[in-house]
Parts: C-alpha cells; structure tokens; sequence
C-alpha cells in the first residue's frame, strides 16, 4: 500500500481554507489515520493490564505494579530518541524490524514470568516499544502541506484521545476475566500494529528531501536550539497538567465515595479534548504552543473550585478538556516546521520522552499534594506548574530574540557624510553583502518562530 507525497508545488500553493475532507483527501492520509489508531490502541491499554496482572494474578500491591509501569517508562523514554534516529538513517522498515522482533519475544513470555522478570520485560518492552505515535507525526509532516498541517494535526489529537478512551475500557474487560489473556491480547496488538506500519511503510522523508541528502556534504545538521527547547519543555509542561488532573480527579471521585464516576468523568473529559481538537483544526491558523498551554492550565483551575458539587464538576471536566487536544496538536505542528527533515525522527523521539518524563513526574509530585492538602490542592498544582514553565518559556524567547536584534547604537549600515568621488562622477550602485557572511538558523529566527507565533 504504497504512500504518494505531496509534490512541492502542492506544499507551497496556499489554501483559503481548510476542512477535514480536504486534509483526509490527500493520498495516504486517510489510510495513515486508520493504522496509527489501530496500531495505538495497544499502547493505551497496556498500563491497566499490566496492574491488574501485577495485581490479581502475581497477588502483588499497588505499589509494586507502579514498579513494574515505571520500568515501562523508563524504557520508552530513553528509547524514543534512539528509536527516532534509527528511522531518519535507515527508513521506517528496518528500524521497526528490530521492535517487532523483541516485542514477539518479550510479549509471548510476559504472561508466564514472575514479578522481577516482568519488571525487566517491561523495561525492555519499553525500550522497544513500535514508535507509532512519532512515526504517524512525522508522516503527516511529509504528506500534509504546510497550511493544512494544524488540522492534520488536530484531527491526529482527536483520534488519540478516542484510543485512550476505548482501549482501557477494552484492556478492563479483557483482564477482568484474565489478565493473562488480555497480556497476550496487548502482545499479539503490539506486534500486530509494527507489521502494519512496515506493510504499509507511510513516508517519513520526502522524495526531494531524500535526493537533497544524497548531494549533501557529511557533518552534523544543527537541531538544537533555544525554540526547540522551550518547545520541549511545553511538551512536558503540558503532560504534567494532563496527568495531574487525571490524579487529582481520581481523587476527587474516590475521597467523595463516587469511585464508580472515574470511568464517565474521564469519558466527559476525553469528549471535550475531541470537541476542542475539532474546533482547533477547522481554524484557518493554528495558535501558539505556549498560549494554548497557558489556557489549558487556566482551564484546570475552576476543578478546584468545582470538585465539591457533582454538577458542577462535571461541566468543569469539560471545560478543562477543551484546550488538551488543541495544546498537543500546536506542540507537534511547531515541532516539524522546526527541524529538517533528516533529523525530524530523533526529535519526535525527544518530545516522547518529555511527554513521558511529564508523566513520571507528575503523577506523584501531584500525588504528593493531594495526600498532604486534599485533592484540590492537586489541580491547583497542576495547573500552577503549567503556568509557570509557559511564563519561563516566555521569558526565555523573549530573552533570544531581543539579543538577535540590533541595539539602538548599532549601525548595520552607515552612510557616508561626504561623497570621496569627483564631482560629476557617476553614481557607484551599492552592492548588498552576500548572505551567507551572517547565517541566523531559522529555529532562532526573530520574526518566524513557530514557539510564539501561530503556526
């Protein structure tokens, strides 16, 4: 099933508008959306499936099917960037070969270990996890022009949250009646879904990206810049307050003896996340990262205030699930108009684990507020942690631009205050400085920066 990318005069043609038929239109996106949701689906799953193994079949706590999640995690956060890597070198085929391969392995054993092989099976897991999440990204990247990437995008947002909303459910039912089944199910998947992205092998590069590459001369492309480092910690910023509220709601329901409303209240909160991805994506423009996800920590704080009333904190999930899908879909739109395109992989692998090292951190440092001020005090502290590293990230690119601009003594190019050429001379005609005497690399340009300004 072959993928065909836009040719280059399709990305620089600019649209009047964008609609969701236009974007899934477009060849091979439409079938692209369908594998990376059915390719997903695994990865939403395997975290209840895994505690309520840990749990029911090994008769372990709590805290000791924690361990066994948090090896996972470790695992997909120092994988994402190598895994991205291996995929920019040596193509979506062979870089998923070597996860399909241990995943088989690891999958078909985990049922049957006991508790300390299965903390390392799952570290392994993790570590080759089938990167669907960033590969998906970056094939939309190379098959979506450039003004119809937000709603790509935001149509890619809302479809991760209908797999974060289905599969769990699927993974309770499953392991409810046994977990080693439902073990198997998320290994059978996982395999499953790396088979179908290399069957289907979507475009991570572009044709003449490729052809460029082959002309190219050896040495490193420069990636990291102070853009891409704020961009990176707004990933994390946003996780924080995602996984905060879902700890701090948690709580909320199950300190009021409303347990049995997790499920619903998750579902309104996933509902409004896909409403506002939507509304996001049929925008003619995008919006800036850290503004979105400055409104997505300002969305978290009316929970406090609502937690107390059953109504009134329903209505507030919703509110506060509008900016999540338009926060993420801004951060990975911005992140591929920042990196070239050999090295779009490793960078998508670094968002992975800044999302995923905002989800280790924010679980328990929120955890932590909420056993010592209630839960309250946990979407206070989500939302105030968000607030923060967007003002830091503010500051910081206010800092970087301000230094690329001249100082108001400055004199880029001062005029002469007498004429040195004889008098009816003819005018000499200026000639302006080559442009390559003072590159700017774009990811630090002034006046384009995809971190601030709407994308």
């Amino acid at each position: 099933m072959p993928y065909v990318p836009c040719s280059p005069a399709t990305h620089n043609r600019r649209m009047p508008t964008t609609t969701y038929r236009d974007v899934l239109r477009l060849p091979g996106v439409a079938a692209l959306y369908g594998v990376s949701f059915v390719a997903r689906m695994p990865a939403a799953m395997v975290g209840v499936v895994l505690t309520l193994h840990v749990v029911t079949t090994l008769g372990r706590g709590y805290a000791q099917a924690g361990v066994v999640a948090a090896a996972a995690t470790v695992g997909i956060a120092l994988g994402g960037p190598w895994r991205g890597r291996r995929v920019d070198r040596q193509g979506l085929r062979r870089a998923l070969a070597p996860s399909v391969v241990v995943e088989s392995a690891v999958w078909l054993a985990a049922p049957h270990l006991g508790y300390e092989a299965l903390v390392v099976a799952a570290f392994v897991a993790g570590l080759f996890v089938v990167p669907v999440f960033p590969v998906t990204r970056q094939a939309l990247a190379v098959l979506v022009p450039r003004e119809r990437q937000h709603s790509a995008f935001a149509l890619d947002s809302v479809g991760t949250e209908l797999t974060f909303m289905l599969s769990p459910v699927l993974g309770v039912l499953l392991a409810t009646r046994s977990s080693t089944l439902a073990l198997s199910v998320v290994g059978v998947a996982t395999v499953g879904g790396g088979l179908l992205l290399m069957w289907t092998n979507p475009p991570t590069r572009s044709a003449p990206d490729l052809a460029e590459d082959d002309h190219a001369a050896p040495g490193p492309v420069r990636v990291l810049s102070s853009s891409l480092v704020v961009l990176l910690i707004t990933n994390l910023a946003a996780t924080f307050v995602l996984i905060g509220t879902d700890v701090s709601l948690v709580a909320t329901l199950t300190e009021s003896g409303r347990s049995s409303d997790v499920g619903w209240m998750i579902a309104l909160w996933a509902g409004g996340s896909a409403i506002g991805g939507l509304v996001h994506g049929a925008r003619r423009r995008g919006a800036s990262p850290l503004a979105l996800v400055a409104v997505l920590a300002g969305a978290t704080l009316p929970l406090a205030l609502a937690a107390p009333v059953p109504w009134a904190l329903a209505l507030a999930v919703v509110v506060a699930g509008v900016p999540c899908a338009p926060a993420l879909a801004a951060i990975n739109a911005a992140l591929v108009a920042l990196v070239p395109e050999r090295r779009r992989g490793e960078v998508m692998g670094w968002s992975g684990t800044t999302a995923t090292v905002g989800n280790a951190l924010g679980a328990p440092v929120v955890g932590a507020v909420v056993d010592g001020a209630g839960p309250s005090a946990g979407f206070l502290c989500a939302a105030g942690a968000g607030l923060l590293v967007v003002g830091a990230g503010l500051l910081v690119r206010r800092a970087v631009r301000a230094e690329a601009r001249p100082g108001p003594g400055t004199d880029l190019a001062p005029a002469r205050t007498t004429d040195p050429r004889p008098a009816g001379a003819p005018a000499a005609v200026a000639t302006p400085p080559p442009l390559e005497e003072a590159p700017l690399p774009v990811a630090d340009a002034a006046d384009d920066d995809p971190v601030l300004v709407a994308t």
